[in-house]
């Protein structure tokens, strides 16, 4: 969990400078970044929702002293469903138009996620992960992955693992060993970290057409 914590941290941290990176009416710069931003909405959205239909129950049922911090989650992630929906509505008009106009609605809502984030996350962390590690099984656990993995826009699947390891402290040589099987790390040298890298160098410096 504290990995891909650390990825919706890191990736919604940087996305207002994304943002106001983008030229006035540089339409194709502003798709780049709405499309990376969208990319991390779809993520988080999918991480609540399979907490908010595989956890919370669970967590009530077999820690009954828990069900405080259960109802705090649930409030969070209302408050965040609030601003991202916000974002959500309003990337199209700024992927299309590139204008500072629209970008300043983008940037509002992102003004609102960061500031849940920065409550929810760590209290998550500190009271809700540790009754996971000890009332769920690992194939339960190993649900939420497959369940975000599944939830991965097509054709993102190497900038949505290069986010991951990115934001890790080690640049996810550890997650890599941990949690990926050998022939997905070749193929993540080979190929995946090359689109990655072209991903994010479209973002910090300008669209190019995908």
């Amino acid at each position: 969990m504290a990995e891909i914590h650390r990825m919706f941290r890191a990736g919604f941290a940087e996305a207002p400078a994304l943002v106001a990176g983008v030229a006035e009416g540089d339409s194709a710069h502003a798709d780049v970044v709405g499309d990376h931003l969208a990319m991390l909405s779809v993520a988080l959205h999918a991480h609540h929702e399979g907490e908010d239909t595989h956890l919370w129950d669970a967590l009530e049922q077999r820690a009954p002293s828990c069900a405080i911090h259960v109802e705090r989650m649930k409030q969070h992630h209302a408050e965040l469903l609030v601003h991202l929906t916000q974002m959500d509505a309003a990337l199209p008009a700024w992927r299309a138009s590139g204008r500072e106009g629209d970008a300043a609605n983008v940037q509002s809502a992102l003004d609102g996620v960061n500031a849940a984030l920065a409550i929810h996350l760590p209290d998550e962390e500190a009271n809700i992960v540790p009754v996971m590690e000890t009332t769920l099984t690992p194939k339960e656990i190993e649900w939420f992955a497959e369940h975000g993995r599944k939830a991965t826009p097509k054709g993102k699947t190497w900038e949505a693992l290069g986010a991951i390891l990115a934001a890790q402290p080690d640049g996810g040589a550890e997650w890599q060993r941990e949690n990926l099987p050998r022939p997905v790390r070749l193929l993540w040298r080979a190929v995946g970290r090359g689109k990655y890298e072209k991903n994010r160098r479209e973002l910090t410096t300008g669209g190019v057409p995908r």
